[in-house]
């Protein structure tokens, strides 16, 4: 497969042959669908607390005597059936993460670009530098490009002029081909790599 590199300005400069076995069966879905899942479950903070019987503020005195009130028998102000008393098998503090080991984290990466390559979501840029670090600037050079929707610039080194020029921007994201995962490549419409970074990226899964 062959990819057309263009300028910032939306001109071709040549092509760039994709060195990636690219998977052209179903192998490596299912690598994806735990991969995804572990990312996900990784970011969940995991910090949701709440009190017992025994943590609640109160005292042991019992609200009232056993027999003779007409009322229900009560022993503690901390019951679970009393507003401000504890939680019955409420969320304690907890660790949601899951782990994938490397072979499988490749294979979902490898998996996920294939697709995407296949489909056409892929625009290659010969360099992706910013003489400012203006919103004004990132949106023309998407302009350019003729890119809509959700965009993950991919960077190799990375840029703080892009960086910067891009956090305004709702729809976009800016990665290094290191850091790239299977979540990001995945979750935008468009992929902007520029030439280094996919070498970057394609070194990483040979």
């Amino acid at each position: 497969m062959k990819l057309t590199v263009k300028d910032n300005q939306g001109q071709d400069q040549g092509e760039l042959e994709v060195k990636l076995q690219l998977i052209e069966n179903q192998r490596g879905t299912q690598a994806v669908h735990d991969t995804v899942v572990a990312h996900m479950a990784n970011q969940r903070m995991g910090t949701a607390c709440t009190k017992t019987v025994g943590e609640v503020a109160g005292s042991n005195k019992k609200p009232w005597r056993q027999k003779g009130t007409g009322r229900a028998r009560a022993g503690s102000f901390q019951s679970p059936l009393w507003v401000g008393g504890g939680v019955v098998f409420g969320p304690r503090p907890r660790d949601f993460g899951k782990k994938v080991n490397r072979k499988t984290r490749q294979l979902a990466l490898l998996k996920a670009l294939s697709e995407r390559l296949k489909a056409g979501d892929v625009l290659v840029v010969g360099d992706l530098k910013l003489a400012a670090p203006k919103t004004k600037t990132m949106v023309a050079l998407l302009d350019n490009l003729k890119i809509s929707g959700t965009v993950l610039i991919v960077l190799d080194p990375i840029d703080n002029n892009v960086i910067l020029a891009s956090r305004n921007i709702p729809c976009v994201d800016v990665v290094t081909g290191e850091e790239l995962n299977t979540y990001q490549v995945l979750k935008s419409d468009k992929l902007i790599f520029t030439r280094s970074a996919f070498a970057k990226v394609e070194a990483r899964l040979e």
